[in-house]
């Protein structure tokens, strides 16, 4: 067991909670710009960076090979697509030319080397109501083939999503080449010209349950369905120049990856007990890279940690001796080479040049983490734990988590004293806790809080089996391992009985007041961010692409109008007994505020201790860094004040009614 208390001998005796550290929000904030995804243009490698010092806008930096770097957008411009609410693969850029969609109007612009942006769409009926993703530029470069999302109206039933073409120089109306199906991503043109290959999947799916690939004879019009079903999802389809396409499913249930020609079967070709594929909650990921020779690098979660392998000639999948824990990008560059955005649990994600002609692979770091100035002394490394917990039906199971230990080698506890934990709830529900740096996470560590980052039942990186373990069971199974990981850790002695907190944002703030409205919570407090309080509201009033979401999470509604009542925390006030703090955006369009001023309405009516910011100007998620730093110190003033720590810090207190 890891010694909760600090080592150096003139460590000073304070209250978990209490102690002074280098990491503030102010910190925090200068640290968290978000490295997006990466191109590799000729000699060049391409990133974004969203930046809350900008107000959260998206910017995009060039290296050149000779290492200087140069931003490629204007002042004001901000690449950043709205289809899905959650966008991703908002730009992309051949020979130094860039196409993006502007955050502003969402329509499709055109820039070339020194010169100014330039519409390629026209301007839409309603405001931002034509929005455009996922784009990729034909072989001989003159046409684009992308996603557009065209909202008609106020509701999810409005929207509808096709794959278009268009010029990619000439301004004009796209051309429709696919539509019928409630959603389609990653539309690619094989390398001849002929073959039109996408991704499509219907309601009530989501594309990590049942998304299909499809090609289409430009030609003749046929159309094949090579992969994916109502068992099976596929993502990341790719035409190689042999005319081959590589795609990763989950098949065998893990998302490993396969290639299909015509006239052949589908062919394996890196099958391991791992997860190289990511659900598709934003466009353009990218965790799989064909080198020149043939050999395939992969990114792969296994055990609650990323890496990175190399499939060689012989067939054989060796794991890469790296540093990196969590890989979001991988791209081929060069003969030998691969780029990533990658980061460790001492480092956040970098962008890196992997050079594998030799023994041990070389690493460039080509836009370095930032330089926190913390000793690695200074910094909670996590370890993957395991505690005993139940599925839906009440049986034995195993939950996974992430632990962080308060860290601070200038502190340690009183006597006897054991420190407060934060459980922490990931979005999605089908995401996963991130092995790396996160300084929001060393905010709390190094005040002598103890996290805990919990891969409830539904999470990804665990294989299929292991996400479906919420289907029909949202509110039951994630809560109850997130139960069972508090009380675990406290009787193992890592955390305080008495002050269980647990946190969480989208999802996880569903997970975090469900599990406060309970008789029997373990909970002290809790800090939910823009989460869910009543499901039927979130089910009539989210966007299209979660709009049936709930029907595999909770159950088709209204039919199962009964449970949606029963796990919706709104429908139990009375069993609210704890503290809460929430915080929202204004202009959330997925989980909108009045699911939040619901809750709050209501506690302060019960007395209970509440808290409530409501943040102007922010979607779903702070991106701004005046918001940032101000949900965090009101976070830790919360817990301050109704756990009864002093706090040393020149932050603005929250205002706690109730309390």
């Amino acid at each position: 067991m890891i010694d909760l208390r600090a080592r150096e001998p003139d460590a000073v005796t304070a209250p978990f909670g209490s102690w002074t550290t280098p990491v503030t929000s102010e910190v925090v904030v200068g640290a968290a710009v978000r490295l997006g995804e990466v191109v590799v243009d000729g000699g060049d490698v391409v990133w974004a960076e969203s930046r809350p010092s900008e107000g959260g806008r998206t910017q995009l930096v060039r290296r050149r090979p000779y290492g200087t770097t140069d931003e490629l957008l204007p002042e004001g411009r901000n690449a950043r697509t709205a289809v899905h609410e959650y966008g991703g693969a908002a730009w992309w850029v051949r020979d130094g030319v860039l196409w993006f969609t502007d955050w502003a109007d969402q329509r499709l612009y055109h820039l070339e080397p020194e010169g100014t942006p330039e519409p390629l769409t026209p301007e839409p009926a309603r405001p931002r109501g034509d929005r455009y993703a996922d784009g990729e530029l034909s072989a001989d470069g003159t046409r684009i083939v992308c996603v557009r999302e065209r909202h008609l109206g106020d509701r999810a039933i409005d929207v509808v999503n096709e794959v278009v073409v268009l010029d990619a120089r000439v301004p004009g109306e796209p051309e429709v080449l696919v539509s019928g199906p409630d959603f389609v991503a990653a539309p690619r043109v094989s390398p001849d010209g002929t073959t039109l290959a996408w991704l499509q999947w219907n309601h009530p799916a989501m594309p990590w349950d049942a998304a299909e690939l499809v090609v289409r004879d430009l030609a003749s019009g046929e159309e094949t369905v090579v992969a994916g079903g109502p068992v099976e999802s596929v993502t990341e389809p790719r035409w190689r120049p042999d005319g081959s396409l590589w795609f990763l499913s989950d098949r065998t249930d893990w998302w490993n990856l396969y290639r299909w020609q015509f006239g052949h079967d589908i062919e394996a070709v890196v099958r391991t007990d791992a997860d190289i594929g990511v659900p598709a909650w934003v466009f353009g990921t990218s965790r799989y890279a064909v080198l020149d020779d043939g050999r395939v690098v992969v990114a792969r979660w296994r055990d609650g940690f990323d890496g990175l392998a190399v499939r060689g000639l012989d067939g054989i999948l060796t794991d890469l001796d790296l540093p990196f824990t969590a890989v979001g990008s991988v791209v081929a560059a060069g003969p030998d080479a691969v780029v990533v955005v990658a980061g460790s649990p001492v480092a956040e994600p970098g962008v890196h040049r992997i050079d594998l002609s030799g023994a041990p692979p070389r690493v460039e770091t080509l836009r370095a983490p930032r330089d926190l100035g913390l000793g690695t002394d200074q910094i909670s490394v996590p370890e993957a734990v395991r505690f005993p917990s139940v599925d839906g039906a009440g049986e034995s199971r195993t939950g996974r988590a992430l632990f962080y230990p308060p860290v601070n080698p200038r502190f340690q506890g009183p006597e006897g004293e054991r420190p407060p934990l934060l459980v922490v709830i990931h979005g999605g529900p089908t995401s996963k806790a991130s092995p790396v740096l996160a300084v929001g996470v060393q905010y709390w560590t190094s005040r002598g809080f103890a996290v805990v980052d919990v891969d409830y039942g539904g999470s990804s990186g665990y294989g299929r089996p292991y996400r479906e373990l919420l289907r029909g069971q949202w509110g039951v199974v994630d809560v109850a391992d997130c139960l069972a990981a508090a009380r675990a850790l406290a009787d193992r002695g890592r955390a305080d009985p008495g002050r269980l907190c647990i946190r969480g944002g989208s999802a996880g703030g569903y997970t975090t007041l469900a599990a406060l409205a309970r008789a029997d919570t373990p909970f002290a407090a809790g800090a939910d961010h823009f989460g869910v309080a009543d499901l039927e509201a979130l089910a009539r009033d989210t966007h299209k692409f979660e709009s049936r979401y709930l029907d595999g999470l909770v159950g088709p509604y209204p039919e199962a109008r009964d449970v949606y009542v029963e796990r919706s925390p709104i429908t139990h006030v009375e069993r609210f007994t704890r503290p809460l703090i929430v915080l929202q955006g204004a202009e959330d369009a997925i989980v909108p505020p009045a699911q939040s001023e619901a809750i709050v309405g209501a506690l302060r009516g019960t007395g209970v201790p509440v808290a409530y910011l409501l943040f102007e100007g922010e979607q779903h998620g702070f991106r701004r860094a005046e918001n940032v730093r101000r949900a965090l110190d009101a976070e830790l003033s919360f817990y301050a004040q109704v756990l009864g720590f002093p706090l040393d810090e020149a932050i603005t207190p929250v205002e706690v009614e109730n309390l």
